[in-house]
């Protein structure tokens, strides 16, 4: 049994596209799924699966979703590993920015071509800093996610990669969730 983290975005975010977590779980254990635990109503799931492929993983929630739900939303699958090496290289650690939830992820479905993320590189946003690696988007919003120009749909826009975000409690959460039933 591999260990999955499962990120949904768009849902229960500003009144569209909502599914209840006790529902999401009821249909991920009748899909099959092990362990399912969710995190918060906005889409993060840790659960068990025999499935060794994490985009097969993604694919089948994403299917499950659609025909329950009525949904067709972006799914994304990390083992416990792939997301903590994600955890573990963000460059933006200062307490305090984290203290004050200026840290957050945007996790990448694949690798955006170079030359693009060469262009990406070349742009600047005031108060906002970021750097790509690992299939993954960090960011340091100096004034705050709310007022933030560099948002997921300009990072999907730019990098021609579907993407979601996460803030870094969020993500210590899963890291920790997921550790429980990954060993």
């Amino acid at each position: 049994m591999q260990t999955y983290v499962v990120l949904l975005r768009g849902i229960n975010v500003s009144g569209q596209k909502k599914i209840i977590m006790a529902d999401l779980r009821k249909m991920l254990e009748q899909s099959n799924f092990q362990e399912v635990e969710t995190y918060i109503q906005s889409g993060n799931i840790v659960l068990k699966s025999n499935e060794k492929d994490n985009v097969k993983v993604a694919s089948k929630i994403k299917s499950a979703i659609a025909e329950t739900f009525g949904f067709d939303i972006f799914v994304l699958a990390k083992k416990y590993d792939e997301l903590k090496d994600i955890f573990d290289a963000n460059p933006f650690t200062d307490p305090i920015d984290i203290e004050n939830k200026k840290v957050y992820f945007a996790l990448l479905e694949n690798s955006p071509q170079s030359e693009i993320v060469a262009e990406f590189n070349k742009i600047e946003f005031v108060n906002e800093q970021f750097s790509i690696k690992n299939n993954c988007v960090y960011l340091n919003y100096t004034n705050g996610a709310g007022k933030a120009k560099l948002t997921n749909n300009l990072i999907e826009r730019k990098l021609k990669v579907a993407a979601t975000s996460r803030n870094y409690r969020t993500m210590v959460k899963l890291l920790e969730m997921s550790a429980k039933t990954s060993h």
